[in-house]
């Protein structure tokens, strides 16, 4: 018989098994500053949150709750005089109850602002994926407005999740202030105010231990990637992506490798395995949540929370079998386990084993056009009716090229070679029918086709004295000195990989940190290596390398409309990511152990590798920022955080995923 407490709570037979499977894990609890945000994250129990407080003239309070990929924020009206926060100490947890007994976790905190009066303008209560829309547009669907009330001293706002399911509460209550939904006014000089954010949505299960004896020790990456890891997925980052990516996790998985436990290992790639289309690609982002209720009910399949997964990228669908071949054939602590992993059934309740070799298969057969005849045209491409379809997932992240270089040159090689090795391992065992077999048994022919052919394709050639015209052109429309980068490039042409290739199969000439892809998943000869590591490692805007990082691409040899945007405000311009110079870093460490190369080119790489680490260790400051940008004066960089309002065209995440990956690294 339930008591009446458990009557209360409401508590099911799955939420008491998720919340026992919580209180397994330590409570986690740290902060990271960066520019004007305030991040505060909190894990204990069934409770995860982060906290960010924005400071300056466009004030915002925000809590990201990784259940249901759910938040709560109350942004406020622009102020003359710039906001400064102050918290008073870490968030604690709270577990609370609804109007209707139902089970509520979240934050309660303290924060000062150093204004006498703040208006607010809007309280948004939903999904994250409705949040960042408001972040960016100011609009959020009708449905989800939250009508505010007044409350003893402050202002609340709550309702339900719009399938009646528990929903979300924001309360605010001021000290020695007047309170209302139009403004706080303090009697005194500064605000001070009490919060208190819910979420209904149920629960992640924290992963136990995440991280094996063998993980870096840097605190504020391990707190990060513990944030970020539960046994149902990986989250992407915190607070804009607070749910599974297929790219993400497979990319941090690998990178970290033997850094994880082998649990952790597993989860990832059963993640993946769970989300697979019919045909075998990989989901790229899902809807759940209250997001998924707005979409179902948008398109007619009524107010229900299931899943939507989107497959519309192309590079997540080439990762999974790099992975799998590297856990389950190259860790030694996988030969034990690697069958009965695959023997386990998925959420579909076939075995994960049958979904990995639907994957296989369907990437073998999709890259059969090219293996016959390899020109531009058989190359996998941005799928139609997209701008969009691999990391670099901004419009102008490809220069609005079709074709990705990354993908072609390194992802659909090194996916093939693992799957021979799949195939050839005895491991996928009785998921393989005659049918699979033959098509797995093509993967390797068609995996040198693809290493021979497809980055040849991406060859760019430019004059030395072209090369100069142009570098110092781009210098001076940024506003930068070029006499280090003109150095650099001497008498040489400069030859490097286009970052894609447009409709026609032409190399768009914008310079890249996607052959950091091949330098960890390929085994490039010895002229095709120099030509992905001459060019990058040039001081930039020459190459990619500055003194506060190796930024992603370079558009100085382009034409003017690419040049207008790739800039430094722009999401993938000349900007830095942190797993990008992990990538590299990476990758560099591999080709270095190669004993198929001359002596002197590996001298080279060691050389480059130790470069790019004292790089890296110059970025320390925002080493688990989704990415950063820069400034310019008086002949020296300086990082700044990305996401700056009127600035930036968007906002960076203080705790990514794949920015957590160094924890898997060794500095030379």
């Amino acid at each position: 018989m339930k008591t009446p407490f458990c009557r209360a709570l409401a508590l099911t037979p799955a939420f008491i098994l998720a919340l026992a499977r919580a209180v397994t894990a330590d409570p986690l609890s740290f902060r990271i500053d960066e520019g004007q945000n305030i991040n505060s994250f909190v894990r204990a129990g069934p409770v995860a949150a982060h906290l960010l407080l924005r400071s300056g003239h466009e004030p915002r309070i925000l809590v990201a709750f990784p259940a249901g990929n759910s938040g709560v924020g109350l942004w406020f009206e622009k102020s003359d005089e710039p906001v400064a926060w102050t918290l008073a100490a870490a968030p604690k947890p709270v577990d609370s109850v609804d109007e209707r007994g139902r089970p509520m976790h979240g934050i309660e905190f303290d924060v000062t602002a150093n204004l006498a009066g703040l208006r607010p303008r809007a309280a948004v209560l939903s999904s994250i994926r409705v949040l960042r829309d408001y972040e960016l547009l100011e609009k959020a669907p009708d449905e989800v407005t939250a009508v505010p009330r007044t409350v003893p001293g402050g202002i609340a706002w709550g309702r339900d999740r719009l399938d009646g399911a528990p929903g979300y509460s924001l309360t605010i209550t001021a000290t020695g202030a007047r309170a209302s939904a139009q403004e706080f006014a303090a009697t005194g000089g500064t605000l001070r105010f009490k919060v208190r954010a819910l979420t209904g949505e149920p629960p992640l299960t924290p992963l136990a231990t995440t991280l094996s004896a063998n993980a870096g020790s840097d605190a504020r990456a391990r707190d990060a990637l513990a944030f970020l890891s539960y046994r149902e997925k990986f989250l992407a980052g915190s607070w804009r992506f607070d749910t599974y990516f297929g790219r993400d996790t497979q990319m941090s998985a690998l990178l970290l490798g033997r850094a994880l436990e082998p649990d952790a290992l597993e989860s990832a790639i059963a993640s993946v395995l769970d989300r697979l289309a019919p045909n075998g690609e990989v989901a790229h982002e899902e809807d759940i949540g209250e997001f998924a209720v707005l979409r179902n009910s948008r398109e007619g399949r009524g107010r229900v929370a299931t899943p939507i997964y989107d497959y519309g990228m192309v590079d997540d669908d080439f990762m999974l079998a790099p992975l799998a071949a590297r856990v389950l054939l190259d860790d030694a602590r996988e030969r034990d386990r690697a069958r009965a992993f695959l023997a386990a059934r998925g959420a579909d309740g076939k075995t994960r084993g049958a979904a990995l070799v639907r994957n296989l298969a369907w990437l073998v057969d999709r890259t059969a056009a090219f293996a016959r005849d390899p020109r531009a045209a058989n190359l996998v491409g941005i799928k139609p009716g997209r701008m969009t379809g691999e990391w670099r997932d901004s419009e102008q992240g490809l220069a609005r090229g079709r074709y990705a270089y990354d993908v072609n040159a390194a992802l659909v090689p090194a996916a093939l070679a693992a799957t021979a090795r799949l195939a050839d391992s005895g491991l996928l065992g009785g998921n393989l029918d005659a049918a699979a077999k033959t098509a797995l048994g093509r993967a390797r022919e068609r995996a040198r086709a693809w290493s021979t052919h497809a980055p040849r394709l991406f060859a760019v050639d430019i004059p030395n004295k072209d090369a100069r015209a142009a570098v110092a052109t781009y210098a001076k429309e940024i506003g930068v000195d070029a006499a280090a980068a003109l150095r650099s490039l001497a008498d040489a042409q400069l030859a490097f990989h286009a970052l894609s290739l447009d409709e026609q199969g032409r190399p768009i000439p914008v310079l890249n940190s996607d052959e950091g892809f091949r330098l960890l998943l390929d085994d490039p000869d010895p002229e095709d290596l120099r030509r992905c590591l001459d060019a990058i490692l040039r001081p930039f805007p020459a190459g990619l390398v500055t003194d506060v990082g190796i930024v992603v691409a370079n558009p100085a040899l382009a034409a003017p409309d690419v040049r207008r945007e790739f800039t430094r405000f722009a999401y993938h311009g000349t900007v830095v990511w942190s797993w990008q110079q992990a990538l590299l870093a990476a990758g560099l460490e591999r080709q270095s152990r190669r004993t198929d190369l001359p002596a002197s080119l590996r001298t080279d790489l060691r050389r480059a590798l130790r470069d790019v680490w004292a790089v890296i260790s110059n970025t320390r400051a925002l080493r688990t920022s989704e990415l950063w940008s820069w400034s310019y004066a008086n002949g020296a960089y300086r990082m700044e955080p990305f996401g700056r309002p009127g600035a930036d065209v968007d906002e960076s995440n203080a705790a990514q995923l794949w920015s957590t990956v160094y924890l898997g690294l060794t500095p030379p």
